[in-house]
């Protein structure tokens, strides 16, 4: 099974060890996680910006990323899809690599609840779903 996990849900898995970091260990852990460069960058700029992380460590989190994530190149979308037109990266990036679910805590990407073979599931509603997938 293929998974995006949205910047949000990236970056709060290492502000804290909470929820999104279970569902981050898990799906590296049992599934395909899904990745891009526009994905890389947005996680670099969050881990910067927001939990304001040292740079040795940042690059550490991307080269991890990079090592256990599979990587697909998107194409741009038909403008409009999402409300925000800066999340279409990520319907863009589902759409390339025919993912199964994106796991997003952004309200723009859950309010559509699908995209393509995607659902949109936030955190929560993952844990559930992959306790009924095992």
């Amino acid at each position: 099974m293929k998974v995006i996990l949205d910047t949000n849900v990236i970056i709060s898995s290492f502000a804290t060890h909470g929820l999104c970091h279970a569902v981050f260990e898990l799906c590296l852990d049992r599934y395909e996680v899904v990745i891009s460069p526009a994905l890389i960058k947005e996680v670099q700029k969050g881990l910067k910006k927001k939990i304001k992380l040292p740079q040795p460590l940042i690059m550490e989190i991307l080269d991890y990323l990079s090592e256990y994530a599979i990587s697909f190149e998107t194409k741009s979308l038909k403008p409009g899809i999402c409300r925000d037109p800066e999340d279409e990266h990520v319907l863009a990036l589902a759409e390339s690599a025919r993912v199964n679910y994106i796991v997003t805590g952004d309200q723009d990407l859950l309010i559509l609840k699908k995209y393509g073979s995607a659902k949109i599931v936030n955190p929560r509603q993952f844990w559930q779903l992959s306790k009924e997938l095992t």
